[in-house]
C-alpha cells in the first residue's frame, strides 16, 4: 500500500512538472523580445572584444583570442535567463495564488520553470557557437567536447536562475527581477574576461582567484584549446555546483516562505 502511494505521488509530481514546463516553454516562444537581446548582446561583445583586443592578447600569452573570448560570450548569453519575469506576472495576476490552492506540487512550480530555462539557454548557446565556428574557433576536444561545452554553459545558466527566482518570489516586483542580472556584474568583470589569470596583478588577481566564473571560463576554454583536461574541467563543475547550491537553496526557501502564507 505504501509503495503504491509513493508511486502515485511520483507520477503526480512528474505530471505537474511536465505541465508547468510546457506552459513556460510555450510562453517563452511567445515572447521573442525577451530572448533576442540575450543573443545579440553577447554576439556584439564577442565581435568587439576580438576585434579590439586581439593584438593586446599576444603580449599576454593568448594564441587564439577568438577561442579565449568564446566562453565569455556563452556565459553572457546564458546568465540571468529565466522565467522569473513570467513568475512575477503570475504572482501579480493572482494565477500563482490559484495554483497554490490546487493540489499541484510546490516544487514542480519552480522546477518546471527551470526545465524551460534549461531548454532556452541551450538554444541561446547555439548561435554563439556557430559564430565562433564561422570565425575559425575549433574544439580541441572534438564534437563531444562541443556538446560538453554547451552542457556546462547550460548548467551554469540553470545554476544562476535561483537568484532571479528568489527575488521574484520574495518581492513580486518586475523591476527587482530585471535588475537581478546586476548580481552577475562583479562575477563577469572581476575575472579572466579579457586576459588570462597569469596576466592579472594586484587585487584583481586575488578577487579572480575566488571568483567561480574564473574556473568556469577556464574549464570552457580548455575544451576549445587543450582538450580534455580534468584539472580545468573539475573546478569548473565545482564552481557551477557551488553557485547552483547557493541559488537553489535561496529560491526554494523563498518558495517555501511564500507558499506558507497561503
Amino acid at each position: 500500500m505504501k509503495d503504491t502511494h509513493i508511486t502515485a505521488s511520483s507520477a503526480s509530481f512528474f505530471k505537474d512538472l511536465k505541465t508547468v514546463a510546457k506552459r513556460a516553454i510555450r510562453l517563452a516562444g511567445r515572447e521573442p523580445e525577451t530572448l533576442i537581446p540575450a543573443i545579440i548582446i553577447p554576439l556584439f561583445f564577442f565581435i568587439v572584444n576580438v576585434g579590439a583586443l586581439s593584438d593586446i592578447s599576444n603580449f599576454a600569452g593568448v594564441d587564439d583570442y577568438k577561442a579565449f573570448q568564446l566562453p565569455v560570450a556563452i556565459v553572457f548569453a546564458v546568465t540571468g535567463i529565466s522565467r522569473a519575469s513570467s513568475l512575477v506576472s503570475d504572482i501579480q495576476s493572482g494565477y500563482f495564488d490559484r495554483l497554490l490552492i490546487s493540489p499541484v506540487s510546490r516544487h514542480a512550480l519552480l522546477l518546471g520553470l527551470m526545465v524551460a530555462d534549461m531548454l532556452v539557454v541551450i538554444l541561446l548557446s547555439i548561435p554563439v557557437i556557430i559564430l565562433g565556428l564561422v570565425l575559425g574557433v575549433s574544439f580541441a576536444s572534438g564534437v563531444l567536447g562541443m556538446l560538453v561545452f554547451i552542457l556546462l554553459a547550460a548548467l551554469w545558466g540553470l545554476a544562476f536562475t535561483g537568484f532571479p527566482y528568489a527575488i521574484a518570489l520574495k518581492t513580486g516586483n518586475p523591476g527587482a527581477v530585471n535588475s537581478s542580472f546586476l548580481l552577475f556584474f562583479p562575477f563577469a568583470f572581476l575575472t579572466t574576461t579579457f586576459l588570462p589569470k597569469e596576466a592579472l596583478t594586484g587585487w584583481l588577481a586575488t578577487v579572480a582567484t575566488y571568483n567561480p566564473v574564473t574556473y568556469l571560463l577556464e574549464g570552457l576554454r580548455s575544451l576549445t584549446t587543450t582538450g580534455w583536461v580534468l584539472e580545468d574541467l573539475l573546478p569548473a563543475i565545482a564552481a557551477i555546483a557551488a553557485v547552483g547550491l547557493l541559488s537553489q537553496i535561496l529560491a526554494f526557501k523563498t518558495l517555501k516562505s511564500r507558499t506558507a502564507r497561503k
